[in-house]
Parts: structure tokens; C-alpha cells; sequence
């Protein structure tokens, strides 16, 4: 008999990263509305702080452990857990949609049999079944989607779902070897940019467009950035002149972001460029053209030359933290 649910984390170099914490929260808040077990899972080598996730309402943790999972591996990853959940006889399974949660979720999917509904802003149980909403139409419309599949595969959209905190209590973690994976593929390293945050999990985030008229002038983004404590965006058309690297990339091509704050600078608001950052909670826009697209999703806009105010934002932005 299925009866519970996986939160399936997510970790890089030994460290759980913001969006599994999300996903256990929501796992665990899913099973309390099914009356449903629920448990946590992660495949990796050596984890630091697994411990941590038993403050939202997970209280058995499952540890696949390999030494060839210290990177991420599509067959490798996929095969251990879809046995596993068939073993447990899973009904759900909850991850982020981040790039790795979008390689893996349609490959569990596969094995499980199960169906799929990927970029989830909304999970709530109605009549016993989950109900799950997503964007659709580069952000024009939101979906409701119920899956009839035994098995149901569901990946949320960053920063929408709160990590709430539940009773705090260590969780039983159970650590099983996995000896051969099927090692088809695997990251062999990443590209660090030290220091820098990312844009996918950021509370804040400060993007530059075309508008920015080159490479040089995103040192105006930059700063601002710094002084909120921000992650530097950019748009499509930013990124495919080479003005700035493609991990900065927010859009329907890009990463979709969900901060608390989003400002757009010299970015006119091209329907991809929204579909990646219109669910933020509050949007500035910044940019000469009052009659630019970015200002119809902007909850503040300032029609203006983007070089004469984002000094003037950044020195008092710096005073008021001073």
C-alpha cells in the first residue's frame, strides 16, 4: 500500500541548499493533510547538515550513499531513488525546480511511472487529492492540474514556498550504501563564482538589460547589488552579447526567480524576461521608456536614466544601512 511521501533534497558539496528545505516543508505539511508518512531523501557522498531538515516536520531522513554521488549523476541518482521509493511504496515525490530537479523529476517519472507536473507555486490537498498549480503561456495564466497516476512526481518553484518550521526534534537518519550506480553520466566539477549569490535562491535580486548599452556599465549593477545584499541578473539579450555569464540569466530560456524583491534595470520587459521573474513579490522597474512592458508587472517605476539613478539609489541605499 503507498503511504508516503519523499521529499527529495537537493545537495551541493556536502551542503543541503535552500530549495530542500522548502520541499521537506511542503512534503511534510502534504502528508499532514493525507495522513500520509513522509520522509526526506538525499543521494550524496558526505553531508554536513542533514540534521537540519528534522525542524520541518521530517523526522526520518534517508541518506543513498555512494562516493560517486558527491556530483550529481542523471542514471546514477535516478536509479537509486526510484528504487527506493518503490521499496517504500512512495505515493509522492516533492523536489525543487532547479536545473537539477528538472533533469531528474521527468527521468523518476519515467522509471515510477508516474505523472509529472514540474514548476509548482501551489500544493494543497482538495477532496483527498493533491492539487497542484503552475504557471502555463510564458506566465500569462495559471493552471490547475490533479495527476491520476498511482505515483504522483511534483517540482516547486524556488523561493514561492516558505520553509516553515515545525516541532524540532532530531530525525532518524538512515544511511544506505549504494555499492555499484548506474554511472551513465556525471558532473565531474563546477565553475564556482566565489562570493557571488545565486540567482535562483536570492532574496533579492538586481538585474541589468540592454539598457545598460554594455558590459562595462554593470559595475552601476553591482553596486547596488552589494549595497542590498543581492544577486546580479541579467536578461536574454544581455547574456547572448556576452555581457555577463548565463548563470545570471532570468527568463523563460533562463532561470525562473521568485525573490522578494526584484529590480529591473534598463530592461524593457520582453514576455520571456517576465515569465522567468513576474511571481516576485515586489518588482521595480527602472527604465527611460515610461511606456516600456516592465512597467504593467512593476509594483514602483521610475522613468528615468538608469546611469543618473542607480548611483543616487546606491549612495542612499548605503546611508540608510550605515
Amino acid at each position: 500500500m503507498a503511504n508516503k511521501i519523499l521529499a527529495i533534497l537537493e545537495q551541493r558539496e556536502g551542503l543541503l541548499k535552500k530549495v530542500s528545505f522548502e520541499a521537506a516543508s511542503v512534503a511534510s505539511v502534504l502528508a499532514k493533510d493525507l495522513n500520509l508518512e513522509v520522509e526526506a531523501v538525499v543521494a550524496g557522498s558526505e553531508i554536513k547538515n542533514l540534521n537540519e531538515i528534522s525542524k520541518y516536520g521530517i523526522k526520518k531522513i534517508v541518506h543513498l550513499k555512494s562516493s560517486d554521488f558527491e556530483n550529481y549523476t542523471s542514471s546514477g541518482y535516478t536509479e537509486a531513488i526510484s528504487n527506493y521509493a518503490k521499496e517504500v511504496n512512495a505515493v509522492c515525490l516533492i523536489m525543487g525546480n532547479t536545473a537539477l530537479g528538472n533533469d531528474l523529476a521527468p527521468r523518476l517519472a519515467v522509471k515510477l511511472n508516474s505523472g509529472c507536473v514540474m514548476d509548482s507555486i501551489n500544493l494543497q490537498v482538495e477532496t483527498g487529492e493533491i492539487i497542484a498549480t503552475r504557471p502555463v503561456y510564458a506566465g500569462k495564466a495559471l493552471v490547475k492540474v490533479k495527476l491520476s497516476s498511482g505515483i504522483k512526481v511534483y517540482t516547486i518553484r524556488p523561493n514561492v514556498f516558505k520553509a516553515v518550521l515545525s516541532e524540532n526534534s532530531d530525525a532518524v537518519i538512515e544511511v544506505k550504501e549504494i555499492s555499484s550506480p548506474n554511472l551513465r553520466s556525471r558532473v565531474v566539477s563546477f565553475k564556482k563564482s566565489e562570493g557571488k549569490l545565486d540567482v535562483a535562491e536570492a532574496d533579492i535580486i538586481v538585474s541589468g538589460g540592454r539598457g545598460m548599452k554594455g558590459p562595462e556599465n554593470f559595475n552601476l549593477i553591482e553596486s547596488l547589488a552589494d549595497s542590498l545584499g543581492a544577486a546580479v541578473g541579467a536578461s536574454r539579450a544581455v547574456v547572448d552579447a556576452g555581457w555577463r555569464p548565463h548563470r545570471e540569466q532570468v527568463g523563460q530560456t533562463g532561470k525562473t526567480v521568485s525573490p522578494s524583491l526584484y529590480v529591473a534595470c534598463g530592461i524593457s520587459g520582453a514576455i520571456q524576461h517576465l515569465a522567468g521573474m513576474s511571481s516576485s513579490k515586489y518588482i521595480v522597474a527602472i527604465n527611460k521608456d515610461k511606456d516600456a512592458p516592465i512597467f504593467s508587472v512593476a509594483d514602483y517605476g521610475i522613468a528615468g536614466d538608469v546611469f543618473e539613478i542607480l548611483p543616487a539609489l546606491t549612495e542612499e541605499i548605503k546611508k540608510i544601512r550605515s
